[in-house]
């Protein structure tokens, strides 16, 4: 990154009230720290562009509503105005607890690095959204499962694995959808989920494929699989992994075969994290390797997440903008991610799997996400 010209990325939120023609509303930002900066501009996707930083040194971003005084204010308002609609841009710094917000983009979902048939690379489009730093671990599945059984959800199994800050297992997708929800109405968010095409029947119960989700709610729900590969990707391209083309087991939590595939470095077998608690699931801690760029957790290996959509080909379904996967039809739904027994060639970013919404087994875990 030039020294001299910095992207700090902030967030959005954008707030749409109803204004005169024409209208303004100000708000003043400046970022400071030991040096002087200057910002130079505000992008669409979420960043600040500003100048005369020094690098590796700690800065801060202020924002007022009205100017108290001081140097380096900058003055600023979005436009276009649209029949009477000013959509103005404001910032958000601290997202929800737990998780981290990922920015709005195209990326290209998919590679051909290793001969995929079902994962051919397209360009698509995914809107910002809040994603959970970790996989919902069995204390977070537990604290909402307690509220939610208590208040009219059913659930087919309970969730299992070794210890409280281990990733939860044996949950089916139906249930990780109704946890989910349960989640939004414990937070006092809405939930997501419903059984009506009118969105007045929360989903709280039974096993049922006639789930509409409102994607305009605010609450807890399961990522799409784009949102999945474009976090998992951490804004790199063309790398196999959130971390780049190579893999060993100090870096994931998945089975080691050195040299087969050439990309894996191993060492072989069990990844010896998963011995911690007893071997069998060997699990790992949530968060027990590095970030990716997105600063979130085990996006390959430990186990497989649960996508919202229905497992089709191609990628990039109904649109290529925020695509929400296959129609009904399909009588699969996508897993992402590999798992601690599963090799490297299955912890891939492009790598998709698929089982029956069914099954609660070991090695199936979830994370979360949210709209902005």
């Amino acid at each position: 990154m030039n020294k001299n010209l910095h992207s700090l990325f902030i967030g959005l939120v954008l707030l749409t009230g109803i204004h005169p023609v024409g209208a303004q509303t100000a708000r003043f930002f400046r970022i400071v720290g030991p040096t002087t900066t200057t910002i130079a501009a505000f992008n669409t996707d979420g960043t600040i562009v500003w100048s005369g930083a020094n690098p590796g040194a700690t800065y801060q971003v202020q924002t007022a509503s009205s100017l108290a005084g001081g140097t380096n204010w900058v003055d600023y308002v979005q436009l276009p105005v649209t029949n009477s609609v000013n959509t103005n841009l404001l910032v958000s710094f601290n997202p929800p607890a737990g998780m981290m917000l990922i920015p709005a983009g195209t990326f290209t979902i998919g590679d051909t690095l290793d001969g995929e048939s079902n994962a051919i690379p397209t360009n698509v489009y995914v809107s910002a959204f809040y994603m959970d730093t970790n996989l919902v671990s069995l204390s977070q599945w537990q604290g909402v499962y307690s509220y939610a059984t208590n208040d009219g959800y059913s659930f087919v199994k309970p969730g299992k694995d070794k210890a409280a800050n281990y990733p939860v297992e044996t949950v089916d997708w139906y249930n990780c959808v109704k946890w989910s929800n349960a989640c939004s109405a414990q937070a006092g968010l809405t939930p997501v989920y419903y059984t009506d095409v009118l969105f007045t029947q929360v989903y709280t119960n039974g096993e049922t494929d006639a789930v509409y989700p409102n994607w305009a709610a605010n609450g807890y729900r399961l990522p799409t699989e784009a949102e999945w590969e474009k976090a998992s990707r951490g804004g790199l391209s063309g790398q196999r992994f959130p971390w780049g083309k190579l893999i060993t087991e100090n870096l994931a939590n998945y089975y080691g075969s050195p040299g087969s595939p050439t990309y894996d470095l191993g060492p072989s077998g069990f990844n010896s994290i998963g011995s911690i608690g007893g071997r069998s699931p060997a699990t790992s801690p949530v968060g027990s390797f590095a970030a990716n760029n997105y600063g979130l957790y085990d996006m390959a290996g430990n186990v497989y997440e649960w996508c919202w959509d229905w497992y089709g080909t191609p990628y990039g379904q109904p649109t290529t903008n925020n695509p929400t996967g296959a129609g009904p039809g399909s009588v699969l739904r996508v897993l992402r991610g590999g798992y601690w027994l599963s090799d490297a060639y299955y912890a891939r970013c492009a790598f998709r799997a698929s089982t029956y919404p069914y099954l609660a087994i070991w090695g199936i875990g979830f994370r979360c996400v949210r709209g902005l």
